[in-house]
């Protein structure tokens, strides 16, 4: 029961956490925001479940990682220099490869129902990956970054 209590309270970990639920807050406000109309249960899907949109927790999570590895052991560290590269390509995934899925599943839940309605043929869209503008990227990597280092000072 100790190690879960150290690993709980440890800057890290709580640089991390709160670094990705402060994301996911600010990203069920804005949706309730944008959409007045949904219940508190969809507030409790975004918080968990939802991926894109303002700002990346993605982000934010994996500079806040970086961040209090880099304070707690050093920049110069093996931990710190993994935990940056992990954080490189979570990034870059959340750029690219999630918004060029995204993307293309757009396009073709369009051209299915483009051919459905000129068709006699049965369209089911696929599943459309929400990645991140580098708006929203830029956003959650400062958010963990500011988080991190209050973790980290405090």
């Amino acid at each position: 029961m100790r190690s879960v209590y150290v690993l709980i309270v440890h800057p890290v970990f709580l640089s991390a956490f709160f670094s990705w639920l402060i994301a996911q807050l600010i990203k069920s406000v804005l949706s309730a925001v944008r959409n007045p109309a949904r219940g508190p249960g969809e507030a409790i899907v975004t918080i968990f479940w939802r991926t894109g949109g303002m700002p990346s927790s993605h982000s934010s999570m994996v500079t806040a990682l970086a961040t209090s590895i880099g304070f707690a052991e050093g920049i110069g560290s093996s931990i710190f220099i993994l935990s940056l590269c992990y954080g490189a390509v979570v990034i870059r995934d959340a750029l690219g490869v999630r918004r060029a899925a995204g993307l293309q599943a757009q396009a073709l839940n369009r051209l299915g129902q483009q051919v459905a309605h000129s068709s006699e043929i049965t369209f089911s869209p696929v599943r459309e990956i929400n990645g991140h503008t580098s708006a929203e990227v830029s956003v959650g990597v400062l958010l963990g970054f500011f988080i991190a280092v209050a973790f980290s000072i405090l």
